[in-house]
């Protein structure tokens, strides 16, 4: 062998050897992080539960297994509506949830969920990734000793299963109806009747009266509780959300703890998980639907006078509380910039096209 051709190959094993000697040592550095993950969702509910396991599987791929993620479902640790606190508090590192579930706490968890009359599941994206909407939500979850990523969303949903059928607002007065949240407000100023049921008790009480409606998400998941058989006026549209953002909240002391490697495999994970759920719910809803429809139900859009009612009490709601609470007034007014912004643009293209194709069919 020559000797620069020895030289050459003494240089370049040299060289792998110090790399792979580097990688074992960083590999060796790199910590084995266990956390546990509450879901507010049951497992019969895949499309939204699938998030956490998806959310686990994945940031275990990315880290060679070393940062494990133990999915629950909803009262396996805690109960659904109790993830957020079980985060805060550190029972768990991480919680898989909807922020509106807590505007007891303050009303300004809504807009990590939806409003009535809010954004599209595109238009909350692009106000969250683009729009300032995760720095402010951000802002907004450090009082609670936690962070978020954005995990998944339903898209708009449907109106609700009702006994009988809305012909006009006057319909509505006096009927009880399943709808938390600022819905529930909404119906209460409408003259309706909310009540807060829990989701196994909703077609039990509508089969018995004791509710004349409820609201639940959409075709896919509708289907599974039965409802047309008890209530076979399908409504639409679901006003009050017209998407519905699920979060992964982090308890803010265990995330940064992590490795910064482990907090980029999270993040990416968390966003895939956002991305696959819509479309998930995009691909299972309209065969749902078709089969909805025919087991019986009857689809329906709300009565124009309803709709316009119910969108001027929201736009009362909002102002009243951007009044007394100066959190959800700071979110408010950039959300509310992005809406109209995002109302006059989908109009120009996305609605004109949407709305044209059905004619050529």
């Amino acid at each position: 062998m020559k000797r620069r051709d020895f030289l050459s190959s003494a240089v370049g094993a040299g060289a792998a050897g110090s790399a792979w000697i580097s990688g074992t040592a960083v590999a060796a550095s790199t910590p084995m992080v266990k956390w546990r993950l509450a879901s507010s969702f049951p497992k019969s509910l895949d499309a939204i539960w699938n998030a956490a396991p998806q959310l686990a599987q994945r940031v275990a791929q990315l880290t060679d297994g070393k940062f494990d993620i133990r999915p629950f479902a909803a009262g396996e640790i805690v109960p659904g509506l109790q993830v957020a606190d079980a985060v805060q508090n550190a029972t768990v590192e991480v919680g898989h949830t909807a922020g509106y579930y807590y505007v007891g706490k303050d009303a300004a968890f809504a807009f990590d969920t939806t409003l009535p009359f809010g954004l599209t599941s595109r238009q909350q994206n692009a106000w969250i990734y683009s729009g300032g909407g995760l720095q402010l939500m951000r802002e907004f979850f450090k009082t609670y000793n936690m962070t978020s990523f954005p995990g998944g969303n339903t898209g708009t949903q449907m109106g609700g299963w009702w006994r009988k059928e809305l012909k006009s607002l006057a319909d509505l007065k006096g009927l009880k109806v399943r709808i938390p949240g600022f819905g529930g407000k909404i119906m209460a100023a409408l003259g309706a009747v909310p009540q807060t049921i829990a989701g196994g008790d909703i077609y039990p009480s509508l089969e018995k009266g004791t509710i004349d409606a409820a609201e639940w998400v959409g075709p896919y998941d509708d289907e599974k509780l039965g409802f047309q058989k008890v209530a076979k006026f399908y409504y639409y549209p679901g006003f009050w959300e017209p998407s519905a953002m699920l979060s992964f909240y982090v308890n803010l002391d265990a995330w940064n703890k992590l490795p910064k490697s482990y907090q980029v495999a999270f993040e990416l994970a968390a966003a895939e998980v956002n991305l696959t759920m819509q479309a998930a719910y995009d691909a299972k809803n309209p065969a749902a639907l078709g089969r909805l429809l025919k087991s019986g139900a009857q689809l329906r859009i709300f009565p124009r006078d309803l709709l316009d009612a119910a969108y001027l009490e929201a736009e009362k709601l909002y102002a009243e509380e951007c009044k007394s609470n100066p959190r959800f007034r700071k979110i408010f007014e950039s959300w509310n910039r992005f809406r109209s912004d995002q109302t006059n643009w989908f109009r120009v293209a996305e609605n004109a096209m949407a709305t044209y194709i059905p004619r050529t069919k």
